[in-house]
């Protein structure tokens, strides 16, 4: 494999996501392919770390650069910033980040600018401590963007620190015991056979959180499909909607299928079907559902025409985990920030209550439809939930939130689940 420069790679993937809107998750697998894998995990954490301090970056580049770069130019703009980050949030010996940083400009084609990043970065590090003095006092230093902290700000006055707090942090590592297999207290005592420890969860009873994160080769039994890596607040669903064996149940926008999997471990003889608007991403909940040894139908559709999937069938559950901002799993894709704009959560929130007035009529009476969004804003859940009680008779709220404040509002916490909304509700 021929040697990559990762600084390099790490700043046209930055750059694909800032200036074209490109997902990280789309992005970084198929670069991930060209490394070893010793580099794969450094590539990641080059590409997650710039992004997680994006403000940081371009509040220093500003500092230390008289004009921006531009045009053909604008990778080195973030190769300088893969530059900072290693210089202030890792352990590479700093000789060893400038080397490598100054050769990534030869590995984009531009070796006239080797004396440019290396004067910026030299720079920056006899400059660094009041540099970051100042950066600590300064607007950016939430970072997050602007319209972002407004709207955290308006819904949670008293929280909003903490939940940034908490989206600046790495995520911690969850995971989902398969019960068909082991219980989870068993699963934990193997764990700790192969030398590694894992907390549990009050209210989900098939999570663990590993102590510190593994790679989930090192997992007893991954390959078996004796456990799977899930967050603990998606995880909550499932114990929401307490599917049952007999029952049909439609799995709406499923990919990747971490739930659908979940509700046939919970529920081996259910009969699942597994519906997502987008094709690629299906090819995910094939592969859950053959590494776990589990059978669901598998089918692409888009939530607002059930129609055209389902005939006029009815279900006895139906789970929506709804298309949302994501804004309450930005520890895990810090690219959020910077992908989402302010007009996405009217757009969103219009969509979402398209689809629930869709698949309701699909619901058997008596049935139960669990709505949930990984989103901490209340556009997209309590007051979306709200609305829909208000003008659809037939549905009601039970055992999550109140008439006045519907569902269950998760927020990130350093040792708990990601920022997460359900919303139990039941036909009459």
């Amino acid at each position: 494999m021929k040697k990559q420069n990762l600084r390099s790679m790490a700043a046209q993937a930055i750059e694909k996501v800032v200036e074209q809107g490109q997902s990280l998750s789309n992005i970084l697998p198929p670069l991930q392919q060209k490394v070893s894998d010793k580099d794969k995990a450094l590539l990641q954490e080059l590409c997650f770390g710039v992004l997680r301090t994006l403000s940081q970056q371009e509040w220093l580049i500003n500092k230390l650069m008289s004009r921006p770069m531009t045009g053909k130019q604008r990778t080195i703009h973030y190769l300088i910033m893969v530059g900072f980050y290693q210089l202030l949030h890792t352990r590479i010996p700093p000789h060893a980040a400038l080397a490598e940083t100054v050769e990534g400009a030869v590995a984009i084609k531009r070796p006239q600018l080797k004396g440019l990043i290396n004067g910026v970065l030299r720079q920056f590090q006899r400059q660094q401590e009041e540099l970051v003095a100042e950066f600590s006092q300064s607007e950016q230093r939430f970072l997050h963007p602007e319209w972002l902290l407004k709207r955290l700000k308006k819904a949670y006055p008293q929280q909003w620190e903490s939940i940034v707090e908490a989206n600046n942090q790495r995520p911690p590592m969850w995971l989902r015991v398969n019960r068909i297999h082991h219980t989870r207290d068993e699963w934990l005592a193997l764990l700790e056979q192969a030398d590694m420890s894992g907390f549990t969860h009050d209210a989900h009873p098939d999570a663990v959180r590993l102590a510190s994160p593994a790679p989930v080769q090192a997992l007893p039994g991954f390959d078996q499909g004796w456990v799977t890596v899930q967050d603990a607040s998606a995880q909550g669903c499932i114990t929401y909607l307490a599917p049952q064996n007999g029952e049909r149940i439609l799995d709406l926008c499923a990919a990747p299928g971490g739930k659908t999997t979940h509700i046939l471990e919970a529920a081996p003889q259910a009969s699942v079907l597994a519906v997502d608007v987008d094709e690629q991403r299906l090819s995910r909940v094939y592969d859950n559902l053959k590494r776990l040894g589990l059978k669901a139908q598998v089918k692409q559709g888009d939530g607002r025409t059930p129609s055209e999937w389902c005939g006029d069938e009815k279900f006895d559950r139906i789970l929506l985990d709804a298309p949302c901002s994501a804004t309450g799993v930005i520890r895990r894709h810090p690219d959020i920030k910077w992908l989402r704009r302010d007009r996405d959560i009217n757009e969103l929130a219009q969509l979402q209550s398209e689809i629930l007035d869709a698949v309701w009529p699909h619901l058997k009476s008596g049935g139960t439809l669990v709505y949930a969004t990984c989103s901490v804003l209340p556009e997209e859940n309590s007051q979306q939930i709200a609305a829909f009680l208000k003008r659809t008779s037939d549905a009601a709220l039970h055992t999550t939130g109140t008439a006045d404040n519907p569902g269950i509002q998760n927020l990130p916490g350093a040792e708990e689940g990601d920022g997460f909304f359900y919303a139990k509700l039941i036909k009459a």
